[in-house]
């Protein structure tokens, strides 16, 4: 019977707990940034009839530890106790009267902390009902602190300078924690840190390490800071301090004798500028006709020889001093091909390819020329020729009309040897006294029979060339009026004949 009665008053005290529909609306998240303003929502829906609302309690709930923040009560009035008294409110008024309305107890929060980041329970103390609550979780951000700044004001690069940090990105005291990356045409090396502060923020720290040189200098970097859904950009420009880097302009290889109006000038790229140009002339000294006026060489009058040589140009400012050179020569005529030479004016459009077909010509002549003498000379070499076995006999042997008078001659010996002679040439020779006469035979003597003179036929002639025969005729004797000719090619004087 007991446990009847305990049995029933637990069910009689849940009905009242739970009411006819009492309960108390929130927002089960709400979130905000450090420094800015929240509000926390709380709604009491009341039952029909209506219970009676004595008291409304906010308690912030962290590590399972209940604090009071705000309270309103209708006897009491409202009460916020530290340490949110500066920075918390009731938004409705009707809460502050004297008579307050409790349906609406929203609070406000300004000024965020990261400490305010807790679970939050509006509670609502009515009667016969008994408590009514409901809990929010409040999440603070923290938006990090982002900079972006050069390691030094200036950057000084050295010959065989190594890696240094030069640049550095930093987002501080983030929360959630952001990340970093580069944007850059520099070729370098990107480091990170990244530090949990007790506050719960979280510091990512990033260095940009290259090795500085003159192709550093104002160069770009750009630091790009991703934190939640947003981008934080922040860019510097890299002042590198390097020595001179130095060039000679204004020989153009085309300083011809006479050239008027030449000068050199002393080019160089430094940072910071270049305060002192000096100039020399290797293994000897300047001319008397050159003016010196900052960076540049005047050359007073018309070029001459003497301007040739290795021109040098010392460059300084303050991290160096670096060196040019340049190699002039002279030459007595222009060159046409670059600027400042002379136009040489060609009669023929083409004529490089004429040119070219005049020697090609030239070359085939000789090559036929060539061929030729070859062919004649081997010709020459084995021509045995169809010679007629006729003599010319010259000296003391005439014919003459009616014969007698002339001495009889010894017969020509029969086995005469003709080396390299046709057959016809090996007969002996016979002369012919002429019409009316004799024929008579003569000795032939060694020296006749060696003797080149024989006749030709006219076809043979035409065939061969005088370079063809390994002899030489007599010119034709020239038949005048007191001459008579013979049948063997002779001629005698009319007095001589008719003796």
């Amino acid at each position: 019977m007991a446990m009847c009665v305990g049995m029933w008053i637990l069910l009689l005290a849940l009905h009242v707990q739970g009411g006819d529909g009492q309960m108390v609306q929130m927002d089960s998240i709400k979130s905000g940034f450090v420094g800015s303003q929240v509000e926390l929502r709380c709604i009491f829906v009341n039952s029909n009839p209506p219970v009676k609302v004595s008291q409304v309690t906010w308690q912030k709930l962290l590590n399972g530890t209940k604090q009071n923040v705000a309270i309103a009560n209708p006897a009491l009035g409202v009460s916020v106790l530290p340490p949110f008294k500066e920075r918390v409110s009731f938004k409705q008024k009707a809460v502050r009267l004297s008579q307050p309305l409790l349906e609406d107890t929203t609070i406000v929060f300004s000024n965020l902390q990261l400490s305010d980041e807790a679970a939050y329970i509006c509670e609502y103390t009515t009667f016969p009902a008994g408590n009514r609550e409901n809990m929010v979780n409040l999440t603070v951000f923290a938006r990090p602190m982002t900079r972006m700044s050069l390691t030094t004001p200036t950057i000084v690069a050295r010959p065989q300078q190594r890696k240094m940090t030069v640049a550095t990105c930093l987002s501080s005291n983030g929360k959630p924690q952001s990340s970093i990356k580069w944007e850059t045409r520099l070729k370098g090396e990107a480091t990170f840190q990244e530090t949990r502060n007790g506050n719960g923020t979280v510091t990512v720290r990033s260095n940009y390490v290259v090795a500085p040189s003159r192709e550093t200098h104002k160069q770009k970097l750009t630091c790009i800071v991703t934190y939640r859904t947003e981008r934080i950009t922040d860019s510097v420009v890299l002042n590198v301090q390097y020595e001179p880097d130095v060039k000679i302009e204004g020989f153009d290889g085309n300083w011809y004798l006479n050239r008027p109006n030449v000068e050199l000038t002393c080019r160089a790229d430094a940072n910071p500028p270049v305060t002192i140009y000096q100039w020399k002339l290797l293994n000897g000294s300047l001319s008397t006709n050159v003016e010196i006026k900052n960076n540049t060489l005047f050359f007073k009058g018309p070029v001459t020889y003497d301007l040739a040589g290795t021109y040098v140009c010392d460059a300084t400012n303050r991290i160096g001093t670096r060196t040019g050179t340049v190699d002039v020569n002279i030459t007595e005529y222009p060159n046409d091909s670059l600027p400042g030479g002379r136009e040489i004016t060609q009669e023929h459009p083409n004529a490089g390819a004429f040119i070219g077909g005049a020697v090609g010509g030239v070359a085939l002549l000789g090559l036929a020329a060539i061929l030729l003498f070859v062919f004649l000379r081997r010709r020459q070499r084995t021509f045995k020729g169809d010679y007629s076995t006729k003599k010319h006999v010259f000296g003391n042997g005439y014919s003459k009309a009616g014969g007698g008078g002339l001495p009889a001659h010894p017969p020509i010996p029969t086995n005469l040897q003709y080396p390299d002679d046709s057959d016809d040439e090996k007969k002996p020779a016979q002369i012919s006294a002429g019409p009316g006469g004799s024929e008579r035979d003569f000795v032939v003597e060694q020296e006749d029979l060696n003797s080149p003179y024989f006749t030709v036929d006219e076809g043979e002639s035409r065939e061969c060339d005088e370079r063809t025969l390994p002899f030489q005729y007599d010119p034709e004797p020239e038949i005048t009026d007191d001459m008579i000719s013979q049948t063997d090619g002779s001629v005698i004087s009319k007095k001589e004949w008719y003796v």
